[in-house]
């Protein structure tokens, strides 16, 4: 709270020039410790409502600091109404449904012009949208940044329209910014977005909304990565422009059927959107195959890079080629060892440390810098804060951001960092069992060997697939999967993806492989947009048993946590699959009523306690574990 009064004295409209780690730490410090338990002294509410534009009444259960439910984490499995789980602070929230308000007026205004949205107006869109995810965007600068390029590329492209069709305009595409500064951003994404929302709305519409809103935020992310890699499709713009001016509606022209509808075709979008982003990782990057990869460091100058981006990676390692810096992939680049021309590069080395919600002691730990190129970004340490770079839509204030591929800064911090040593390396041998995994099994691998599969199908060698993954978290529930896929019979095989493969990817020796066949039990498909690779494995052997999806020996076992989860989601709902197994815990945003269309037309289930239990009504009791 004295970190607060000194704010007092500032003016809002020099706010922006006080020190980011201040700004932080005392928002951080009003909403953390002291509004959690709904006090807050008069000087601390006077000197956070100066900051913000906030009211200078405490938060309360009726009127909280701030709420989100839009990840798995969320508190008390309802929603964040302090500060985030994540780390993200209400002001940040209030940005971020800025910006989403935003994106559904431009959504609206160019549905009414009837034309093609510019490619520059669809990247913002898409970038803007990913910075709102779970763990991206956490700097206040930036979201205003990106609010107020959305409001005038909205503007300019509404000046345009003809008068009755302006005049026809909900408010989402007509209502004016309080100001430009962040304080008066702050205060009007309170007013706009679903903390408000969630008071008037029916709770099943609310739901829907959210479910689509989500559903986009998780493919605009997906399409951003495209992007990079050349990939572009107007379906992907398209849908979201569409959806979100039926949002803007009134809630009485809005129903139940036609917002599911929507929903689902969110989900139709995004497995064009996982496409395109597959066929530009293979364009650029070459088919990926199956490839061991270390996981214990070897003794030199380094840097880590996390996130998603492939692109970014490369960029990294044509960079850094002859200057004497092994590079280690982190979290979801693991499967970027796959592709022949990113492996290629001798100085890849291998992969450190495991999913995201582990990185502060990994990033710690590691000595050399760390670039994170997507999400996930959690509250970095004071003991890495400054060998911590991102670039693209992620920030947190106080972190360098590196744009255009401009890693000069990274290399410089590796060359002055200390690196691993041979007394490095012998530790982390000591410490784990096997020094390798193995990932590149995408659909092109796997159903080159589609014989094999299906001959070890038909001769009962193997039993039943199950795809087991999605996105990992900190939950001690989650310990669930690592024990599915480990006590998973020995004649079934796990299709993996995302992060969620580190709850056992580090066990590939262990996990074996299928009898006499040659494949591995455990088949790591790639990130979490490679549910298309899953996807095309899935439909090939259902053409080939001249079947559907739903009536071959495969079961879903998935891990959601943020918003590409639930794209994947909608995804798979729109091809119709059926018999999901969901977890660690159901969405807060999904309303019972909701909930049950989604259970009675899908058949999606929530886990059992244990997973002994779901593996005996899959395959019947006495299933023979491998355990």
């Amino acid at each position: 709270l004295s970190m607060l009064s000194t704010l007092r004295s500032a003016s809002r409209a020099h706010l922006s020039r006080v020190p980011a780690t201040l700004r932080q730490a005392a928002i951080r410090s009003a909403t953390r410790r002291t509004w959690r338990s709904g006090e807050i002294g008069a000087i601390g509410r006077r000197a956070f409502a100066h900051w913000t534009g906030a009211s200078l009444a405490p938060a309360t259960s009726e009127d909280p600091a701030m709420f989100c439910f839009q990840c798995e984490q969320t508190e008390n499995g309802t929603g964040c109404t302090t500060i985030g789980v994540c780390g993200k602070t209400p002001e940040a929230a209030a940005l971020q449904d800025l910006i989403v308000y935003a994106t559904r007026g431009i959504s609206e205004v160019v549905a009414a012009s009837g034309k093609e949205a510019s490619p520059e107006m669809n990247h913002l869109v898409l970038e803007a949208l990913f910075a709102t995810l779970t763990n991206v965007n956490f700097d206040v600068d930036a979201l205003t940044k990106y609010a107020n390029d959305l409001m005038k590329a909205r503007d300019e492209l509404r000046a345009s329209l003809p008068a009755d069709k302006a005049a026809a305009l909900n408010d989402p595409a007509t209502f004016a910014l309080l100001g430009e500064d962040a304080g008066s951003m702050i205060l009007q994404g309170n007013t706009v977005g679903v903390k408000s929302r969630r008071k008037t709305l029916d709770q099943d519409v609310l739901s829907l909304q959210e479910l689509i809103t989500y559903g986009i935020k998780g493919m605009a992310a997906y399409a951003h990565h495209a992007w990079a890699v050349g990939r572009q499709d107007k379906v992907i713009t398209d849908t979201i422009y569409k959806a979100f001016a039926y949002i803007n509606q009134p809630v009485e022209k809005q129903s139940v059927q036609e917002l599911v509808g929507l929903a689902l075709e969110v989900g139709g979008s995004n497995v064009r959107t996982m496409e395109i982003l597959n066929e530009g990782h293979k364009s650029r990057f070459g088919v990926p195959e199956p490839t061991q990869v270390s996981t214990v460091p070897v003794p030199g100058k380094c840097i880590l890079v996390s996130g998603h981006d492939i692109n970014d990676l490369e960029a990294l390692l044509r960079m850094t080629e002859g200057k004497g810096i092994n590079v280690y992939t982190h979290g979801e680049l693991l499967p970027a060892h796959a592709y022949p021309l990113v492996k290629k590069y001798p100085h890849l080395v291998g992969n450190y440390g495991g999913a995201w919600q582990v990185q502060k002691t990994e990033f710690a730990d590691f000595p050399g810098p760390v670039l994170v190129t997507t999400n996930c970004l959690i509250e970095p340490r004071a003991s890495y804060r400054d060998r911590l770079f991102t670039t693209n839509a992620v920030g947190w204030e106080g972190i360098r951001h590196v744009t255009n591929h401009d890693f000069a800064p990274i290399i410089e911090a590796a060359l002055e960092a200390e690196g691993f040593d041979e007394d490095d390396v012998e530790e982390i041998k000591s410490e784990t069992k096997e020094h390798y995994t193995m990932t590149g099994f995408g659909h092109d691998a796997v159903l080159g060997v589609a014989d094999k599969i299906i001959g070890a199908i038909d001769a009962g060698a193997l039993r039943h697939i199950f795809l087991v993954g999605g996105c990992d978290g900190s939950e001690g529930e989650r310990s669930y999967y690592t024990d599915f896929a480990m006590q998973a019979p020995r004649d079934t095989a796990i299709l993996t993806l995302g992060c969620g493969k580190y709850r056992f990817n580090k066990r590939f020796e262990e996990m074996g492989f299928l009898g006499d066949s040659g494949i591995p039990r455990m088949l790591d498909m790639g990130q979490c947009n490679d549910a298309y690779s899953a996807v095309r494995v899935a439909l090939a052997l259902a053409e080939h048993y001249k079947t559907d999806v739903n009536q071959l020996p495969l079961s879903l076992v998935i891990s959601w946590f943020e918003q590409k989860a639930v794209a994947v989601f909608l995804s798979l709902l729109h091809l119709g699959v059926q018999n999901i197994r969901l977890g660690p815990t159901l969405p807060a945003f999904v309303s019972p009523n909701v909930l049950n269309v989604i259970v009675d037309n899908f058949n999606v289930s929530p886990l059992a306690a244990d997973a002994k239990t779901d593996l005996e009504a899959i395959l019947g009791p006495g299933f023979a574990s491998a355990e």
